[in-house]
């Protein structure tokens, strides 16, 4: 009998201790363009939806965030109400507060650092600087993080291409890509970002083109389970689904699985988390 009892509990330990394990290799990502604090945005401004904000990345318990246009009031809002998470990132206008961040979110007692930086989206990366014909400023922030349950090592890059210039959209994917390569090396990648450009683009095409070790996937076409709409960004406006389109994107690079995809097209009454949808995936390195 005591044998019976000794092996049942040994084979609950293992079982747990498997469970465990699979649980840590999991790792729930999301890139969400918050949009800025905008006074004209009505009651869809960001002090009407910044608790549902919070609400939602408490709801979903993500553990890597990759955000777009977040103003240091928004920033200091966020880095208040979600205090399981550390940030990185800097004000695009000048390396430092002002202007908008590609902040990334992650959770302190899960990740450390290792190494981080931001670089700017143009032919003077290293500078403050506007690229070729864009309207602003443009950043990639990154980080090379160690998920402390599993040990495992990994670099996330966020970035928010420009609105106007097209030749500034595919040279900032150019350079993203060389970027890429050259920060990630041989480890895992995670790139997020608002890039205002559809799937067929030749700036998609560029950072998803077959690269061998060095090719980038999208999430959302390697992903086991998928849900949400075909499209990422809504205006704020009630606009013909057809009308709408896909620029918020999360690649992926050695990566060796996607469990789950989805674009949260959620709304509270009739506020909206943004003018853009949060998009997840569910990976394990």
């Amino acid at each position: 009998m005591k044998k019976q009892i000794a092996f049942l509990f040994f084979q609950l330990l293992f079982l747990s201790s498997f469970t465990f394990a699979q649980k840590a290799k999991k790792m729930d990502v999301m890139s969400f363009n918050i949009r800025y604090d905008n006074p004209e945005d009505g009651k869809q401004n960001w002090h009407h939806r910044k608790k549902n904000v919070v609400r939602m990345i408490h709801f979903y318990d993500l553990d890597i965030i990759g955000m777009q246009e977040v103003l240091v009031n928004q920033l200091d809002y966020l880095k208040t109400n979600l205090s399981k998470y550390k940030t990185i990132g800097i004000g695009r206008k000048d390396g430092k507060e002002k202007g908008e961040f590609a902040s990334i979110f992650y959770k302190k007692d899960r990740f450390k650092v290792l190494k981080s930086g931001t670089f700017w989206l143009s032919e003077t990366p290293d500078e403050i600087s506007k690229g070729w014909d864009a309207d602003l400023e443009r950043i990639a922030t990154w980080a090379v993080f160690k998920d402390k349950n599993t040990r495992e090592e990994f670099i996330f890059m966020n970035t928010h291409f420009d609105h106007i210039g097209n030749i500034a959209r595919v040279e900032s994917a150019k350079l993203l890509k060389e970027k890429a390569i050259a920060l990630a090396g041989n480890l895992p990648l995670i790139l997020t970002g608002d890039f205002n450009l559809v799937p067929e683009s030749e700036g998609i095409r560029t950072l998803i083109k077959t690269d061998g070790k060095n090719t980038l996937i999208n999430a959302s076409s390697a992903a086991t389970f998928t849900y949400g709409p075909n499209w990422t960004t809504c205006g704020f406006d009630n606009r013909p689904f057809e009308e709408r389109k896909v620029i918020d994107y999360i690649f992926l690079k050695g990566i060796s699985k996607v469990t789950k995809y989805a674009v949260f097209s959620e709304m509270l009454d009739d506020i909206y988390l943004s003018d853009h949808c949060p998009v997840f995936a569910q990976i394990e390195l």
